[in-house]
């Protein structure tokens, strides 16, 4: 009894934290020229508070932020990318969608 409770509340608390999650896109200037450019940004703003995920991408110039909007805003992720030299567009933020979540 005591276990199925501890467990529906515990799920009950992830749930309510999936709604927080965010996806920013934003496109980087000075552009990212080759993977020592992707790793700096990956290696940096994953120690932004609240950032979850980073993935970029040469080819569309897209930096793509997973983040707990309890934690963290669209500003100060571009805040983080100034501090290592990358002013920014936003190009969107959004929930993240349901089968996405990270696991």
């Amino acid at each position: 009894m005591k276990n199925s409770i501890l467990i529906t509340l515990m799920a009950l608390l992830l749930g309510l934290g999936a709604a927080n999650i965010r996806v920013a896109v934003l496109i980087p200037t000075p552009q990212m020229h080759c993977q020592k450019c992707e790793n700096k940004i990956k290696g940096n703003m994953r120690f932004e508070k609240g950032v979850r995920k980073v993935e970029t991408d040469l080819e569309t110039q897209h930096v793509t932020i997973t983040y707990d909007s309890r934690k963290a805003s669209v500003k100060t992720l571009q805040e983080g990318m100034k501090k290592i030299g990358y002013d920014t567009k936003l190009v969107s933020d959004q929930p993240q969608q349901e089968g996405k979540k990270k696991r």
